[in-house]
């Protein structure tokens, strides 16, 4: 017994035709933008990570007729565009939502109640992973390491950081959301659209008064590993306990030291 291709999920149907062009008043914009951005690098294929975050300003992900535009302005065949955009994460594939929520259920997060935010968040929202609310505010997904360990767990919005949060804490935050709430990172600036930070990454200012003051810098449990990596004294406690005040005071070390 032969199995068909069809059954296997297989098409054999004709290829896609080429991908359409943008409209000539939305290309012209591009041209624009794109030639700028090609001009900071001395080998243009270079620009092509911020072209594709440039593409994905225009229509929220990254679309057959962006990697085209692409292309074209940087010589190379869609084929070597395409196998860049599908392989960063950062580029959307298909239509998603305003708000990238994503929930680091990566080994410490997970254990640190990571994965009971994500169960929360799918049951709250309605959508599984990589899926956007009806309302098409918000996109749901999980997502590997944040390099935000010491804030565990993290969701991260559009790329900003929302540390030490809980199941009703993440919930809050995607209602405010939906509901057109200003979202205030713990470090960064204010939240804005995925197609708004999209932009920002692919090089261009960003233009909402005040936004560039409130970027982010490391938290404070970050810089206390800075400050023992340089060999300056450290604290009593790095990490204080929950629900506690941190203590400053000599470590253990200092202590014998100085009763030496």
């Amino acid at each position: 017994m032969t199995t068909s291709s069809s059954e296997h999920g297989v098409s054999l149907g004709m290829p896609e035709p080429p991908a359409a062009a943008y409209p000539d008043d939305v290309r012209a914009r591009l041209e624009a933008d794109a030639r700028e951005v090609i001009a900071r690098y001395p080998d243009s294929r270079s620009a092509l990570l911020p072209l594709l975050h440039l593409v994905q300003s225009e229509e929220g992900h990254v679309t057959r007729t962006g990697m085209r535009f692409c292309a074209e302005m940087l010589g190379l065949t869609t084929a070597e565009v395409t196998a860049v955009a599908t392989f960063y994460t950062m580029y959307r594939r298909r239509p998603s939502g305003d708000y990238q929520v994503g929930v680091c259920t990566n080994t410490l997060c997970a254990v640190m109640g990571g994965d009971a935010i994500f169960e929360t968040l799918q049951e709250h929202l309605g959508v599984g992973n990589g899926e956007t609310t009806d309302d098409g505010k918000v996109t749901l997904e999980h997502i590997e390491c944040n390099a935000a360990c010491d804030f565990a767990p993290v969701v991260m919005v559009n790329w900003e950081f929302f540390d030490n949060q809980t199941p009703a804490t993440a919930r809050d935050l995607v209602d405010d959301l939906r509901a057109g709430r200003p979202v205030q990172p713990t470090r960064g600036a204010r939240i804005c659209t995925f197609k708004e930070t999209a932009r920002i990454l692919a090089g261009f200012p960003d233009e909402r008064p005040g936004a560039v003051e409130e970027g982010g810098s490391a938290g404070p449990a970050s810089l206390a590993g800075l400050r023992l990596a340089k060999g300056e004294p450290a604290p009593a406690r790095v990490v204080h306990p929950r629900g506690q005040e941190p203590q400053d005071g000599p470590t253990s070390r200092q202590a014998e030291e100085e009763g030496e």
